[in-house]
């Protein structure tokens, strides 16, 4: 099983505002496997971002989408082609709901299903290997109706992605991983939103404490609270290692 050796997260936007007015930068995330590239939820500007990373696209062999939403899958059908040399090129896999896939919501443009060498389907408590990288789809989110799994992405990266707070996650959520990056969208609950709050976040690492916690996926109000100081103070509390991630951070995993 391989490891990941770092993570680059291209941005760091969550939810209308900070996404779609460019606020914040988006694109996802990429896992670095000292061979093998995973891109987890290509969102807008993800190929742009790439480029700007020095990555060459034709390394990464693995997208994953957590779910369907625009900001976290704007950019998948570009990847796809920049990543298969618009399909001259094998190796590319892609790990997604069905959603994405099928149906009248897909994501994915058919025409571009067959340069993928492999399509697997998430389903909760469901693994895949591919490339020798393991993706889990720890549990299925609730988030506005939209098919949505938390996932285990190779050895002790974890991602929480969209959510409404549910309490279940403190089960099933792994305990003690390397990394956790965690959609922190709001600072305050908001009724009837399905996106986590620092307070929700807050419990969840204190049952998880991950040797690091990256906050991420902030909206205007966590913009505004600036999520550094967030994060420090959720750190000093708790006697964890808690960063807010920034737009092109790298962060090294030993």
């Amino acid at each position: 099983m391989r490891t990941p050796n770092r993570v680059i997260i291209l941005g760091t936007a969550g939810g209308r505002v900070t996404t779609f007015r460019l606020v914040r930068r988006s694109g996802g995330f990429l896992v670095d496997f000292d061979g093998p590239k995973v891109h987890v939820d290509p969102g807008p500007g993800a190929f742009v971002y790439l480029k700007e990373k020095g990555i060459d696209y034709r390394e990464i062999s693995l997208i994953v989408l957590s779910h369907i939403h625009l900001d976290h899958t704007a950019d998948v059908n570009t990847l796809i082609e920049a990543c298969t040399d618009g399909g001259k090129r094998r190796g590319l896999s892609l790990v997604a709901p069905k959603s994405a896939v099928e149906g009248m919501d897909r994501v994915v443009l058919p025409y571009l299903m067959g340069r993928l060498d492999r399509v697997e389907l998430l389903e909760e408590g469901r693994s895949v290997e591919i490339d020798g990288v393991r993706i889990r789809a720890i549990m299925r989110h609730t988030h506005h109706g939209a098919e949505t799994y938390g996932l285990e992405i190779g050895e002790g990266v974890v991602y929480l992605s969209c959510a409404r707070y549910d309490r279940r996650m403190l089960k099933a959520y792994p305990k003690n991983p390397k990394l956790m990056i965690i959609n922190t969208t709001f600072y305050r609950k908001r009724p009837g939103i399905d996106h986590l709050s620092v307070e929700e976040v807050k419990e969840l690492i204190a049952e998880c404490r991950p040797d690091l916690t990256v906050l991420t996926h902030f909206s205007m109000e966590m913009h505004q609270k600036n999520p550094d100081t967030v994060a420090q103070e959720l750190g000093e509390e708790l006697g964890l290692n808690i960063v807010a991630a920034h737009d092109s951070m790298e962060i090294e995993l030993k």
